[in-house]
């Protein structure tokens, strides 16, 4: 599956609506987020059940305030509405196969009841 650009009209019904989302944020004036995006585009081909997202930070500038954003490239990624990674920097393919398999094995019901427990 392609990447899909998200708006603030967008962003949180898709990460509602979708199992797992990986979110890109980005600008075009980024060398690290250029560099990041072919690997980003690969992982997406290699993961059709995951919704692959980027945010133009540029286009999106209220988006990435309400997400907190202070450095880009940052990658955020969603499991079952909620945010489960976060972190920014470019990753190599292999990094971020690990966040995606981590991501995939991740049982959010079981780490949220843990929470509730505290």
């Amino acid at each position: 599956m392609a990447t899909t650009d998200l708006t603030a009209a967008s962003f949180e019904q898709t990460v509602i609506d979708n199992e797992i989302v990986l979110v890109d944020f980005w600008a075009s004036w980024c060398g690290p987020c250029r560099q990041f995006a072919p690997v980003y585009d690969g992982a997406s081909e290699q993961h059709p059940e995951i919704v692959f997202g980027k945010v133009d930070t540029e286009a999106e500038q209220a988006l990435a305030g309400a997400a907190k954003i202070t450095s880009i490239p940052t990658l955020m990624a969603f499991k079952k509405g909620h945010l489960v990674f976060s972190q920014p920097g470019a990753l190599p393919a292999e990094a971020l196969n690990e966040v995606i398999n981590a991501v995939i094995a991740l049982d959010v019901d079981a780490e949220l009841a843990k929470e509730s427990d505290q």
